[in-house]
């Protein structure tokens, strides 16, 4: 599963979520096996490939099979911080984003309805979408994902 997660909160935990990452990139790279911060205790979940997006607290990473939302919980009520965190695994049809807020988790995933907007011509090779045609999926899921979104927040 393929993650990107950007922590949000005030500067010295964002430092502290750094080193933790850093940490875990060097371990990564030295036992070539999926990490965890020092005080995480799971047994699923790993963070593996971490990339540290240089200047933010943002990490691209890959989990096997699914997302490891809860393990970011855990980070961040350790630090008291915030994220987001978009993930996606096409092979098993998971696309989404979980905001993590004052305490407050917040999960908007596609579903099949949703993955069912759309469909693949094999014989042009293209996507079709609203009445659009695009060269892959990549930006047909960003809009599928933006209007779930968007019709989740009150509007004024």
């Amino acid at each position: 599963c393929n993650n990107n997660v950007a922590f949000e909160g005030n500067e010295t935990a964002l430092e502290q979520i750094k080193a933790d990452f850093i940490k875990m990139i060097n371990r990564e790279n030295e036992e070539n096996c999926g990490q965890f911060p020092d005080y995480i205790s799971e047994t699923r979940g790993y963070f593996f490939d971490i990339v540290w997006v240089e200047g933010d607290c943002i990490f691209n990473y890959q989990t096997k099979w699914s997302p490891n939302t809860d393990i970011l919980i855990q980070i961040a009520e350790r630090h008291n911080v915030d994220f987001i965190h978009d993930y996606e695994k096409m092979g098993n049809l998971i696309y989404g984003r979980n905001i993590y807020e004052n305490g407050n988790l917040t999960e908007i995933g596609l579903d099949n309805d949703d993955f069912e907007q759309y469909h693949y011509d094999e014989e042009t090779e293209t996507y079709h979408f609203q009445g659009k045609i695009f060269d892959n999926d990549c930006e047909i899921l960003e809009i599928l994902l933006e209007e779930k979104i968007n019709h989740m927040q009150p509007q004024i």
